[in-house]
């Protein structure tokens, strides 16, 4: 059976290269057939690809269409019978291709398996979540977070009760690399394109939970995943879009009052963290960065 990898790439160039070096190396019978979806990149990605990775279908977009956006693209020209969604800033274990697949064809009731997330000194990042209540949104990756970092509802999100050596039925994991079933998505539909970046996953996880299929954490199989490389480069939209995201969220899920309540929190708390910033450039503590951030927390106030 026939796996197609589709990437959504943005200004990581190298990164990318060393990802498709990977796949490209995998321990698999059938080769697979690669999809790479760049997003406007500045950094000549797209000739990098053309000239180095003549295999690979190359998705050229003229406007940076976001992550869900450009993964439904590059989904659409598919051909596989499984669909692996995966980050530029990856890195495959040689064996990982053929232990995903094998997963699922052991696994019938599985309709997406999740690999184990690695940074780059081989420790592991947490991936696997439960489905967040309104709780978590309150408590993860919030000022409450800040201040109460081993909050129950974060943890438990998190699954920090269980050992991430275990397979796993997850609620979702992480999108920077997701194995599914092609009958899946034909069944759910992509990801939502409302979503920019951010929850578009675990969204996309709900609404297969909700068709009655079983997504799974499995361990044996290895990805390093040099984390937020593209995002990275523009913190302050990040932030922004991440917030944003957790609002369309709570009002596709939870309603619409709720997600203002949850709007109407982002905001005090932002708000706070502005002011914070603020009192320490008055008393001179390292201006730059007070400054940096004092503009990070204003933008994300203006469109919250």
């Amino acid at each position: 059976m026939t796996i197609s990898i589709v990437i959504v790439n943005w200004n990581v160039r190298d990164l990318l290269r060393d990802c498709l070096q990977s796949v490209f190396a995998s321990e698999i019978d059938v080769p697979p057939e690669v999809i790479v979806v760049d997003n406007a990149s500045a950094d000549d990605s797209a000739a990098m690809v053309r000239a180095e990775f003549p295999q690979v279908t190359l998705i050229a977009s003229d406007e940076n269409l976001g992550f869900a956006r450009g993964s439904n693209l590059g989904a659409s020209h598919a051909t596989g019978d499984f669909i692996f969604l995966l980050n530029p800033d990856t890195r495959l274990y040689p064996d990982t291709l053929h232990r995903l697949r094998d997963y699922l064809q052991a696994h019938p009731a599985v309709g997406v398996v999740a690999p184990q997330l690695l940074w780059a000194d081989g420790s592991i990042q947490s991936s696997r979540r439960r489905f967040p209540s309104l709780s978590t949104m309150l408590w993860e990756s919030t000022l409450l977070e800040q201040w109460f970092p081993h909050n129950h509802a974060a943890a438990r999100y998190r699954f920090d009760d269980i050992p991430p050596t275990e397979p796993l039925a997850v609620d979702w994991a992480v999108g920077a690399a997701l194995f599914l079933r092609r009958d899946v998505w034909a069944q759910v539909g992509g990801l939502d394109g409302s979503f920019f970046m951010y929850f578009e996953e675990t969204d996309w996880c709900r609404r297969v939970a909700d068709a009655g299929w079983e997504i799974h954490y499995l361990p044996a199989a290895k990805v390093v995943h040099f984390e937020g490389q593209s995002s990275g480069q523009v913190v302050a939209a990040r932030m922004a879009r991440f917030q944003r995201s957790k609002i369309r969220y709570a009002e596709k899920w939870f309603g619409v009052k709720k997600a203002r309540a949850i709007r109407q929190f982002l905001r005090l708390t932002t708000a706070i963290q502005w002011a914070t910033e603020a009192a320490k450039w008055l008393l001179g503590h390292k201006r730059p960065l007070r400054r940096e951030r004092m503009s990070a927390y204003a933008n994300l106030l203006k469109t919250l």
